[in-house]
């Protein structure tokens, strides 16, 4: 079968398209899915660049969808022929977050094997139903980004309708907690430094759009913009870079889930005004399986989409990553096979 390995120490020219051996059968547990798509995220970026080693010759990517083509000894929930989507902690069924998912050691793409392959035998339990007719490079979306919109947002925000979201940039977390807001209900303001994608924001339901390069003091814009509350939700996908204005942003007493470090992975947080605030500031990374099917259910009953900005078949992952280091795409970069 063909797969994407990478070989130490990384980078985007160590990504190498290999005929491996064919998993087998399943086992008691286990079922047996062929892959058709996977969608990138900036984890799987860090893990293919070489910022986040990982063992020579690991197959890459955290997502994967496919078709289940048979099933081991003991498996009642799913059946040949249904469509499936990956679990970014395998381990993580359901409860609060726990020791096992504080690192990556068991995540596919990085510290396991991932889904830039065409056929894999894993527990049961690695995978969840896909939404009903959704194609596999829709499906491919929830396991990282869509999930951890519809944590941020409803499990740990418990957003309810008349809120308001702040979201940054256009990616494909900020896109999908634009979709779970909207259909909740809730305002969204969101920035971008592209006046285009903020149109397309705007049409799939943004109320306030702001441009950061030309408004470099968004936060205290945000403030203008609800009359000086600030919102009651900020997705915070910038990390060190844009932690302060989010804080500044944010009404006193309210959320901001802190899910990305897209301006850096460490830096200062601005302690004083947090207190000032109030706020909660939540670091969090992905979710459950029961999350996971929640928001696939959440998805079918409010007929919701992602957005996708634009598909590479296997043999190119190397040229998706780079299409997204160019940081031009609009929601997810999908590969397909």
């Amino acid at each position: 079968m063909r797969a994407v390995i990478l070989r130490a120490p990384g980078g985007l020219n160590q990504l190498e398209l290999s005929d491996l051996p064919d998993p087998g059968q399943p086992g008691p547990g286990q079922i047996r899915v062929a892959i058709h798509a996977t969608s990138l995220n900036f984890h799987d970026l860090l893990v293919a660049n070489g910022s986040i080693p990982t063992a020579d010759g690991r197959i890459l990517m955290s997502d994967g969808a496919g078709v289940v083509e048979a099933v081991g000894e003991g498996v009642t929930e799913f059946a040949v022929g249904e469509s499936v989507v990956s679990g970014f902690f395998p381990q993580w069924q359901d409860g609060r977050a726990f020791d096992d998912v504080g690192n990556f050691r068991g995540t596919p793409g990085d510290g396991i094997d991932g889904y830039a392959t065409e056929y894999v035998v894993r527990p049961a339990h690695y995978f969840t139903h896909a939404p009903a007719c959704w194609g596999h490079s829709e499906a491919a979306t929830i396991t990282t980004a869509g999930l951890t919109a519809w944590r941020a947002l409803v499990v740990e925000g418990g957003i309810k309708a008349g809120d308001s979201v702040l979201l940054l940039g256009t990616g494909g977390v900020s896109i999908a907690a634009l979709q779970i807001a909207r259909a909740m209900g809730a305002r969204v303001i969101i920035t971008s430094s592209s006046d285009k994608k903020l149109e397309r924001a705007r049409a799939l339901g943004a109320t306030d759009v702001i441009n950061y390069r030309t408004s470099p003091n968004w936060g205290a814009e945000v403030l203008a913009l609800t009359k000086g509350r600030g919102v009651d939700h900020v997705v915070e996908v910038g990390g060190p870079g844009t932690l302060g204005q989010s804080l500044q942003a944010v009404r006193v007493g309210g959320n901001v889930a802190l899910i990305g470090v897209l301006t850096g992975r460490g830096g200062e947080v601005p302690t004083s005004l947090l207190m000032a605030k109030q706020a909660r500031l939540q670091g969090l990374v992905v979710g459950s399986r029961r999350q996971q099917q929640e928001y696939v259910a959440a998805l079918e009953q409010n007929n919701l989409r992602p957005v996708i900005d634009c598909s590479y078949p296997l043999e190119r992952l190397s040229d998706a990553f780079k299409f997204q280091e160019s940081g031009s795409h609009f929601g997810k970069i999908v590969v397909e096979w």
